[in-house]
Order: structure tokens, then sequence, then C-alpha cells
């Protein structure tokens, strides 16, 4: 192929693909107490990204964290399961994609609190967060940067 146009726009179609191809088929269980907005505004963005989603209320997400093993220092308005891996609080699609996509030995990934600017957490005015990618023993490295 050499024309640049034809190669680009071959080139956008498959990795549009590609990054909807991680999420195709991929069921996400999110844990999330009944009361939280922000976490249903989270569940659909992973919805409008292709993931199947499955919501659990709970009420206490505390456990939920704890029976997953994420540690509560990294703890956040919901947990979520996907792929072997646990997703702790606001994390964005492009991160799970990256996750399963690359498939590091780590327990999940994790956005600790609830960082305004955010996936669910959307504001006017946004703060700088990390996504951190977190090892079984709860060490953790950044991951991404928002």
């Amino acid at each position: 192929m050499r024309n640049p146009i034809l190669v680009l726009a071959l080139s956008a179609v498959l990795g549009t693909g590609l990054s909807t191809a991680v999420a195709a088929g991929e069921t996400v269980d999110v844990y999330k107490s009944p009361n939280c907005g922000c976490c249903g505004k989270w569940v659909d963005h992973l919805k409008n990204a292709g993931f199947e989603v499955r919501s659990h209320n709970v009420m206490d997400v505390t456990a939920a964290r704890k029976q997953l093993g994420m540690p509560d220092r990294l703890g956040s308005c919901h947990t979520a399961k996907v792929a072997g891996y646990v997703v702790e609080g606001h994390v964005p699609v492009a991160d799970i994609q990256r996750l399963l996509k690359e498939k590091p030995k780590a327990l999940g990934i994790a956005v600790p609190s609830m960082p305004p600017g955010s996936p669910g957490m959307e504001s006017p005015k946004p703060v700088p967060y990390n996504t951190l990618l977190v090892q079984a023993g709860g060490e953790t490295s950044v991951f991404a940067k928002h």
C-alpha cells in the first residue's frame, strides 16, 4: 500500500477495532453501594465502551474489596473484577483495556479515593490523578497519569 491516506484510514479502523475487541466479550462484575450515583456513572462509562457489566449492590463495599484482595488504603466507592484482575475506583476504560491487552502479572489497578474529573466523577475542576498498578503484596507503581 503506497497511498498514505489509505494506510492512515486503515490503521485508524483497525486500531479502533482492536480497542473494542479488548472490551468485547469481557464481563465486569462491579460491587457498589445501592445508593451511590457516581458508581452508576462509572458503570455507564464501561458499558459505553462495550463491556458487559453485572452490578452487585452490596451494603459493605469494604468487605467486597477485602475479599478480592485490594488493600483498603487504595479504596474507593466501588470495586470490580474483570478477567481475573481487580479494578478499584474510578479507573478510565482506556486503562482497563490496556491492562487486558498487556496482561501484567498483578492483582489489578486502582484509582484511590474519588478524584474529581475521573470517569463518573466529572467536574468543572478536575484534578490530576494516577491509576496505580497493584501487585498481590500491595506494592504499587504508576500505571497511567491523568
